[in-house]
């Protein structure tokens, strides 16, 4: 069978050669077409090193001989007729050596629930949106002056149904959802739902990038769920994983009998602490393989952002890798080139199409310039996650109070680059699994009772801490065991009243969040935050300024990380008038103590702590209060 290439496809391939082909899965993969009146399938892949490709299926009993694709500049094409959605196929792989394999389709849309492997046809058109309204409403991008509060999900142990089974995409757009909506977050982010053999691996090593998981549903099911979180006002981010794939012999490694996809020399090809390949990032077809398909998330699903994942294994060619054993690049350094050029490339592209998503780097490393933009030198981002402050302000919630005095420096110092980067502040999955602890189990304290306090306190002073959130599911009621990807999050604790008070504290500081723009309108700008370091402040006290940009609204955030309460504590303040307590963790209905102030705080001309005037507070043990301004009339 002799097939001639349109002039549209000789395009679209140029670009795929050249690195610019930013829609390849509308030609590559498995498409529903009619051709010379007759319906069917056509099939394209990219596999230049083969000597044949071969449709191998349940309709030509995996008998791909019957199937013999043609070749031209690289990918192999076929069209067979009278196929249609649902149908199981391969690609069968002769390579030059004349060994035969089967592989899944590295464009497929659907792939069969694992264990088994096999892709499936399947077509994404004609499902009815019904998200008119946030699509329209979302045009401004005004990300950085605006609340971004993130319930970070594994949806296969978000909950689980009581024979062990999971949650449909089409059952948790109702009860996930909704659950998220009225707890007051901006954004859902899941974790890698492109498709993976292995539960264990949580979706970061994919061998279908294409394809939604099969775990939870049909790939419309998924545009349901997505829809469903629009038309509540939730936004949806998806983790995604550009920097390696696994070696499972249906997906991309070795695929057409050579190194296609990752790089060659195995010294840069692979990740030997994942047990993973590294994509080769200076192959063109590579490039817009992996750029067609961040595009691929927000064309078809309507997705809002991504988070990119292990963003420094993509900067540097000496990632895990010992002393003795590193590599240089041209230049003589570490970096890796061709990694940075692909993430600059990445963003360019995307906000060139959608201005207004979110793209999150989750970075470790000290590169700067993350979340500049790439026509002024930096990776194009507009926001990293700030790794720092999650490991400084959990190694200081680890020690015991008596422990803490003079190591407040461990809790401020992340001030000190809020304006490097666009950060988000992320208390993720990362700090939950074994052997890390719950949150909640990585706080000190004599009892339970101190134990929440200080889980109250952080959660608090993060809200107060210039950058935009992030809490991965369980914490927020305080799950208290390590986070177990094959199991449910323990909800029998919200029979507890200790959980379902600090249930009701998350929800009420979420929705405070969101309604107060001193915590988020000038998150990254000079004058948002101001530290007010007392001359001779108590150990275990933390204060923040924070202000707006609009009416100048101004709220202090007070936080006492030691269980002693002080009663009348002067506080130094800047201007004259009144503050309100507005917010304190240490509220009876929140699990407290109950140390408030139920009063108007009126400032004096006390001159305290190098200010000139100053409030009378009371400030509760292990707790957070926090004051908002109202300044003299008249």
């Amino acid at each position: 069978m002799t097939t001639i290439a349109s002039k549209s496809n000789t395009d679209a391939f140029y670009l795929l050669h050249e690195g610019t082909q930013y829609q390849s899965y509308q030609f590559l993969g498995a498409h529903l077409k009619e051709r010379d009146g007759r319906k069917g399938v056509n099939f394209a892949v990219w596999a230049p090193n083969a000597k044949q490709v071969n449709v191998s299926g349940s309709f030509n009993g995996w008998d791909g001989s019957h199937h013999a694709m043609t070749m031209q500049e690289g990918i192999w094409t076929l069209f067979i007729p009278e196929l249609d959605e649902g149908t199981l196929y391969k690609y069968e792989i002769v390579t030059q050596d004349g060994d035969h394999y089967l592989k899944a389709d590295p464009y497929a849309f659907q792939t069969e629930f694992r264990p088994e492997t096999a892709s499936i046809i399947a077509s994404l058109e004609n499902y009815e949106w019904q998200d008119e309204d946030w699509l329209t409403n979302n045009t401004s991008n005004q990300h950085l002056q605006q609340p971004l509060l993130i319930y970070e999900v594994h949806l296969g142990s978000w909950k689980r149904k009581e024979d062990g089974g999971f949650y449909s995409y089409v059952e948790l757009a109702d009860e996930l959802v909704d659950y998220v909506h009225e707890r007051g977050y901006t954004h859902i982010e899941l974790m890698p739902l492109a498709e993976h053999p292995l539960d264990s691996s949580w979706g970061y090593q994919v061998t279908g990038y294409y394809s939604v998981t099969s775990r939870y549903g049909s790939p419309k099911d998924f545009m349901y769920f997505v829809d469903r979180c629009h038309q509540k006002g939730i936004g949806v981010i998806m983790d995604w994983v550009p920097a390696h794939f696994c070696k499972d012999a249906h997906g991309l490694s070795r695929f057409d009998g050579s190194p296609l996809y990752e790089y060659a020399d195995s010294r840069k090809g692979e990740n030997p602490t994942w047990g993973t390949y590294i994509f080769d990032y200076g192959k063109p077809e590579v490039v817009s393989f992996l750029i067609s398909n961040a595009l691929f998330w927000m064309d078809m699903y309507h997705v809002d952002g991504l988070r990119v994942d292990a963003v420094y294994s993509l900067l540097t060619l000496n990632f895990n890798r010992p002393e003795a054993e590193y590599i240089r690049n041209e230049q003589g350094g570490e970096e890796n080139l061709e990694g940075i050029a692909f993430l600059q490339k990445l963003n360019a592209v995307v906000f060139s199409r959608y201005p207004n998503v979110l793209m999150i780097a989750e970075d470790s490393s000290a590169y700067p310039g993350v979340t500049t933009p790439v026509e002024y030198g930096g990776l194009g981002f507009n926001y990293k996650w700030n790794l720092a402050f999650t490991s400084d302000t959990l190694a200081y919630m680890k020690k015991n109070q008596s422990e803490r005095g003079g190591q407040e420096d461990r809790l401020t110092r992340s001030l000190l680059g809020t304006r490097d980067e666009n950060y988000v502040l992320p208390f993720s999955h990362d700090e939950m699994d074994y052997p890390s602890k719950s949150l909640l189990g990585k706080m000190s304290g004599e009892d339970n009772w101190q134990r929440f306090a200080n889980l109250r306190v952080l959660y608090t002073y993060m809200m107060g801490h210039p950058g935009k959130k992030l809490l991965f599911m369980g914490t927020e009621f305080g799950q208290m065991d390590d986070w177990n990807a094959e199991d449910s999050l323990a909800w029998g604790l919200l029979d507890i009243e200790e959980h379902q008070h600090f249930a009701e504290f998350v929800k009420q500081m979420n929705h405070f969040y969101i309604e107060e723009k001193a915590l988020w309108e000038l998150d990254f700008e000079s004058n948002g935050c101001t530290s007010l370091v007392a001359e001779e402040k108590e150990d275990g006290l933390v204060t923040l300024l924070r202000k707006s940009k609009t009416n100048n609204e101004q709220l202090i955030i007070i936080s006492n990380f030691k269980p002693e309460t002080h009663e009348g504590y002067r506080l130094g303040v800047m201007e004259p008038g009144r503050y309100q307590e507005v917010f304190n963790s240490d509220k009876l209905e929140f699990g407290g103590s109950g140390v408030t102030n139920d009063y108007l705080l009126d400032t004096e001309e006390w001159s305290c702590q190098g200010y000139p005037q100053s409030i009378s507070v009371n400030i509760p043990p292990l707790a957070a209060v926090i004051l908002k301004y109202k300044p003299t009339e008249g």
